[in-house]
């Protein structure tokens, strides 16, 4: 398979999975009054204290987001290149596509967040965190449905 597909693929899922979280963070932040802009400002603050304090504290955390979520769909994207996985197919692959950002989430929320910034754990209620990164894993899902990662 050519690279330039996996890319492709795995930036239009990082995308799809990405603005899937946003959307549901804001819908999540409209409906209960959560401080989303909060939840922003914390991802920037993970990287740097420095980028969450200033003015684009908000923005910068966006585009952290967003970046992140690209290179996790472009892993996601050669994962599921290989040969092995290859051999999946239709919903067994939407199931494992899920089933691989629930296990990102758990790496994320019960590993690496508490060691880096133990606050934002706390930012949102973690059935908010885990249904966010499950809803990554849908979108990323549709858009590898949508364009395969192989040529058949």
């Amino acid at each position: 398979m050519r690279q330039s597909r996996i890319l492709r693929v795995g930036v239009l899922a990082g995308i799809a999975g990405g603005l899937a979280e946003i959307a549901w963070v804001g819908l999540y932040g409209a409906l209960t009054g959560a401080d989303t802009a909060g939840v922003a400002r914390g991802v920037a603050g993970a990287f740097s204290p420095v980028l969450a304090s200033g003015s684009y504290g908000v923005v910068c955390g966006i585009a952290i987001h967003m970046l992140l979520a690209v290179g996790l769909g472009l892993a996601v994207a050669a994962a599921f290149s290989a040969p092995l996985l290859r051999r999946v197919d239709g919903w067994s692959r939407s199931t494992l596509v899920v089933l691989t950002l629930a296990l990102v989430w758990a790496a994320n929320f019960l590993i690496v967040l508490p060691v880096i910034d133990p606050d934002f754990t706390t930012l949102l209620p973690i059935a908010v965190t885990l249904a966010s990164k499950l809803l990554f894993g849908v979108g990323a899902a549709v858009t590898f449905k949508a364009e395969p990662v192989r040529r058949r």
